[in-house]
């Protein structure tokens, strides 16, 4: 299960996409009439248009590029697995509804369906949001079969060698620094999702202070796929940071990326290597925002070469790793 995408880059499925986006509960936490009239009156029609020629810059012949992936990984992986697969997405199509259906038409006695959300890290705007909606459908229609989950892999095995795999090769290029760009959230939704209610950014290193809290924080699970990912390719300390893209308001974890981006010419750093872990589908965030307008950005700050590392997408590592959760990593009712 992938994020989702508008059906066209036409301005009126780019609306149709956003507003079913921003006024998900789990991504603008504000009551629904103050939501309402933030998205519906504000925010949706002011960037509707212009979300609509960012599209236009990274649509390619078969549509999206996040479907087209997204279609693409499951193709390879049937190939791959005895198990029938189909996706979902959390926002426009295809729904879980859909994909249910499908598994059912391929087996009438289907008797479990193992949900991959796909987001590394814990979020109530991501993985949390794309869980509870497959449970709504699911609940809905009262299917029979037993419905599970695969948790967040911020720190799997598989996931890391994948994701050092799918980094290496860029490594052979002289570099200053690699940027590691996860996407924002408001530091608000850190808090919401601290389960003890008094550990997440109360204290300067509460990420690398042991909590139960570290389930469900954002901030510690991305810090955590950087160390671990960076300790495997053995990038030092000093040639590599993390930034965060996509801000929407204030209050947002920092440092923004694409404020990071204007001073590290400054600071000596003049050949870029970037990579978006939080995503494993290249997508507009990371094709537009980050490839084309990022890297524009560093260059016209004074930098000299600037490299996106491409998302995970369909490389071979990533499939094996999707082949060991089925198999056997621990599932979430």
């Amino acid at each position: 299960m992938n994020l989702g995408s508008p059906e066209s880059t036409k301005v009126a499925d780019v609306r149709k996409y956003l507003d079913q986006f921003l006024m998900d509960e789990r991504v603008i936490d504000k009551p629904w009439l103050l939501r309402a009239l933030l998205v519906k009156g504000i925010i949706v029609p002011f960037r509707a248009p212009k979300s609509a020629e960012a599209y236009k810059q990274i649509w390619i012949k078969e549509g999206s590029p996040l479907i087209v992936y997204t279609e693409k990984l499951k193709e390879i992986l049937e190939q791959q697995i005895i198990e029938p697969v189909e996706i979902a997405m959390r926002y426009g199509n295809p729904s879980p509804e859909a994909a249910f259906d499908k598994l059912l038409k391929r087996n009438p006695s289907l008797e479990e369906v193992i949900v991959l959300p796909l987001y590394p890290h814990y979020a109530m705007s991501s993985y949390e949001t794309a869980v509870e909606y497959v449970k709504d459908f699911y609940r809905k229609n009262k299917y029979s079969f037993k419905l599970d989950f695969i948790p967040p892999f911020y720190n799997e095995v598989h996931y890391l060698d994948a994701l050092a795999q799918n980094i290496r090769p860029y490594l052979n290029q002289p570099y200053d620094q690699v940027l590691f760009s996860y996407h924002g959230i408001p530091e608000r939704h850190i808090r919401k999702s601290d389960i003890t209610g008094c550990h997440c950014l109360e204290t300067e290193n509460c990420c690398e202070t042991d909590s139960p809290a570290h389930a469900f924080c954002y901030r510690h699970q991305i810090r955590t796929t950087t160390k671990l990912v960076t300790e495997k390719l053995e990038i030092p300390a000093n040639k590599y940071s993390i930034s965060f893209q996509s801000r929407l308001g204030k209050g947002w974890l920092t440092p923004f990326t694409d404020i990071r981006l204007q001073e590290l010419p400054a600071e000596g750093v003049k050949n870029l290597l970037i990579v978006c872990p939080a995503f494993v589908s290249d997508c507009l965030e990371t094709l537009e925002e980050i490839a084309m307008r990022g890297k524009e950005i560093f260059l016209n700050a004074g930098g000299k070469s600037f490299t996106m590392i491409p998302c995970l997408n369909t490389n071979p590592a990533w499939v094996k790793a999707i082949e060991s959760y089925v198999a056997e990593s621990p599932i979430e009712s």
